[in-house]
């Protein structure tokens, strides 16, 4: 006689298989994982941002020097 088996359940409800279900287990570690902090300061400088500004200008600068035409769109 044959059991009907007790397979696990999606959130939605469906049926799951057992490859289902370690993939699920395996998805939330990572998920966990990705979440939590890496310690990285995660921000840059303001003296870094304010560099990188002034070379964008003297290259903006540069290329209107270079084509004035081409850069009328540029402020």
């Amino acid at each position: 006689m044959a059991y009907k088996g007790t397979a696990a359940k999606s959130s939605s409800g469906a049926a799951m298989s057992k490859y289902d279900v370690e993939v699920e287990a395996r998805l939330q570690a990572l998920e966990a994982k990705a979440h939590t902090p890496c310690g990285g300061s995660g921000g840059v400088s303001e003296e870094r941002i304010a560099a990188l500004e002034a070379r964008i200008e003297e290259v903006v600068e540069a290329l209107k020097r270079a084509a004035p035409g081409a850069t009328r769109k540029m402020k």
